[in-house]
This record gives C-alpha cells, sequence and structure tokens, in this order.
C-alpha cells in the first residue's frame, strides 16, 4: 500500500496505508472535502499502485496506476491474459489485492463493496441471467435485488427492452436468446439501477453491426447526457476510439500507456502522415512509397500546404493528396511491438 503525503490545496494528509482502517476513511472523507471545496471534479474510478498476485509469485497486474474523471468513457485495452478481467474484479470488489489501494466515486471496493455495487453496474461475458426466466422477468427481479421496489422495476425493464430493441422478446424465456440478444439483455440488467459507474466487457462482442451501433450509441450517450461513468474492456479497437475520451493499455499485467488520444498517439511515436499520388515512374525525396502513395511524417496538417507548393514548384504532378491521421489500431499495435521488442 501506499503511504506518501498527498498536498492539495495547500492541506497535507497522510495516506491510508499510513495508519489502519480509521485513517483510509478519514483520508477519503479529507479528499472529497477538498475536492467539494476547490470545485475539483473527483475521479469516479482511481488506483494508485495497484497489484494482485493469485499464486504469491506471479503478478496478474503490477503497479496500476490509473484515474477516470466522471462522465467519462474510458477504452481499458490490452491482448487477452493482459490483466483487464482482474482489474475490473479489483475496483468492484470482487478480488482483493495483493498491494495498491482503488476506490470507486471516492469508496473503498474493499472496505465498502455494498456501497460500491450500489453504484456501480457490471456487465461481463459470464454475467449471470436465469435462462427459465423471461427476459423481463429477468430484469424485474434483478432491479428489486438492485433496491428498486416492483412498480419502479418493471417501468425501468420496458425502458431498457425498448431501448436495446428486446421488447417483442420480452416474454421469451431468456435460454431462448441467441447470443446477441443475451449480450443486450445483460446490458439492460448492468442499467437497471441507474449506476453512475458502468463496467462493461465487451459489450458488443456477438452482436450484428446495427445492433452494436445501437449498444454504442447508448454508451455515448450515457456518457455524455447523464454523466454516467463507462469502463470499457474491448478488443473492438475501431469503436473504442469513437467512443472512449481515455485510453489505457495494459500488457502482461502493466499499464504501458495511458491518456487521451493524442497522449497515446505521442506516447507510441504515431504521427500524421502526408500521402502523395504522383505518376507511377514518380520518386519523392523525403518521401516512403506505401503502395499508390509516397508518405512522410509530419508535424502537423499545417505543413501540408507548403508540401504541395514545393512539390507543384519542381512540377511535379500531383494526382491526389490526403493527411493520413493514426487511429487507435495503429497506435495498439505499435505500442504492443515496442513492448514486444523491448522484451
Amino acid at each position: 500500500a501506499f503511504c506518501s503525503n498527498s498536498l492539495i490545496a495547500g492541506t497535507t494528509v497522510s495516506s491510508p496505508a499510513c495508519g489502519g482502517e480509521g485513517n483510509r476513511q478519514l483520508y477519503l472523507r479529507h479528499q472529497r472535502s477538498i475536492e467539494k471545496e476547490a470545485d475539483i471534479p473527483m475521479n469516479a474510478i482511481a488506483a494508485q499502485s495497484l497489484g494482485k498476485s493469485y499464486d504469491g509469485k506471479t503478478a496478474a497486474l503490477s503497479d496500476l496506476t490509473l484515474r477516470v474523471p466522471q462522465g467519462g468513457v474510458c477504452g481499458f485495452l490490452g491482448p487477452n491474459g493482459a490483466g483487464k478481467t482482474t482489474t475490473v474484479k479489483l475496483l468492484t470488489g470482487l478480488l482483493r489485492p495483493t498491494s495498491g489501494e482503488c476506490s470507486v466515486m471516492g469508496l473503498s471496493p474493499q472496505s465498502e463493496p455494498e456501497r460500491v455495487h450500489a453504484l456501480c453496474g457490471v456487465m461481463t461475458e459470464t454475467a449471470h441471467l436465469y435462462g427459465s426466466m423471461t427476459g423481463q422477468q429477468n430484469l424485474e427481479f434483478f432491479g428489486q435485488t438492485a433496491g428498486l421496489v416492483r412498480a419502479q422495476a418493471k417501468e425501468r425493464a420496458e425502458l431498457l427492452l425498448r431501448e436495446l430493441e428486446l421488447w417483442e422478446a420480452r416474454d421469451q424465456r431468456a435460454g431462448q436468446y441467441s447470443t446477441g440478444m443475451m449480450q443486450r439483455l445483460s446490458l439492460a440488467r448492468a442499467l437497471m439501477h441507474e449506476p453512475q459507474v458502468l463496467f462493461l466487457d465487451e459489450p458488443t462482442s456477438g452482436l450484428d453491426p446495427e445492433s452494436a451501433q445501437a449498444v454504442n450509441e447508448m454508451i455515448s450517450a450515457l456518457a455524455k447526457k447523464s454523466g454516467v461513468t463507462v469502463f470499457l474492456c474491448t478488443h473492438q479497437l475501431r469503436y473504442a476510439q469513437d467512443l472512449c475520451t481515455t485510453y489505457g493499455i495494459l500488457y502482461r499485467g502493466r499499464m504501458v500507456l495511458q491518456g487521451d488520444f493524442a497522449a497515446l498517439c505521442e506516447g507510441a511515436g504515431c504521427r500524421i502522415k502526408a500521402g502523395i499520388r504522383t505518376e507511377p515512374e514518380q520518386t519523392l525525396h523525403g518521401f516512403v512509397k506505401n503502395g499508390e502513395y509516397w508518405e512522410a511524417e509530419i508535424a502537423s496538417e499545417a505543413e501540408m500546404p507548403a508540401i504541395l507548393r514545393d512539390l507543384v514548384a519542381q512540377d511535379i504532378p500531383v494526382y491526389e493528396a490526403r493527411l493520413i491521421r493514426p487511429t487507435l489500431e495503429d497506435v495498439y499495435f505499435s505500442c504492443l511491438q515496442g513492448q514486444e521488442v523491448a522484451e
């Protein structure tokens, strides 16, 4: 556990590890009061030097430090076995950390799991639904277990069934649902009690493109309009780039890159490129041929007009010019390749 002093707004307070459980609660209350007084938004999700080993020898997660602001969508990326599911289980109180601290809306999942669960919705690939109950019965049941009265649970279930295009199948037993329908029902279950923080593990897995788009639009709306914080574990990098405001990339239990998209591009060395298509026999000095295009890295798009003027001045025909911006896929694979080379 960490044991440094935190200096915020001119006030120093010992961190939780310096004085036991009593000090931990005092510390969290102190942090919340300072943030409120200074009008600083609280991080919805925070981790400091978080680690987990299942056997006491091999680290499934090592020294994870993470901050996710309220109302954001954090894309948590990494290959299978990188530690994403372990992180979610730690943040939701299903596992106890071997080292470090974490909090959700300022609450400790380890010491206050019931309060954390009341604020969170969780959708994982192993989320259990009752196959012998209808889709609507499942939602009403889980809504009532989350504290909704029967009428509230019924109203909320009907709303979500309509929004996730399951209304026509509401009276069908969940065991007869297709994979995509079950995925949407699991998402509806996670949203029943209107959580402030939503943990999603591959929410569009098994969905057709149209259904996946509908789910992504709902996730985006939850963050932008309702202020819900979304922690999204996914391999769907194209969807993640459209949805997420911040990212974290895990590799073998360690966070290797995090921040907004611009920070990821900088960290992975992925930069914007100028792409020029000219005559097949033409050679462009300072450019590298890639298919039909000659490409060169540039600092910003503002360099493009000067490049074109220079080519025209040299009587080089320009058939097509374009800016080639890095994608999240470019950043992700560049980052992982860098880690593999480093090893």
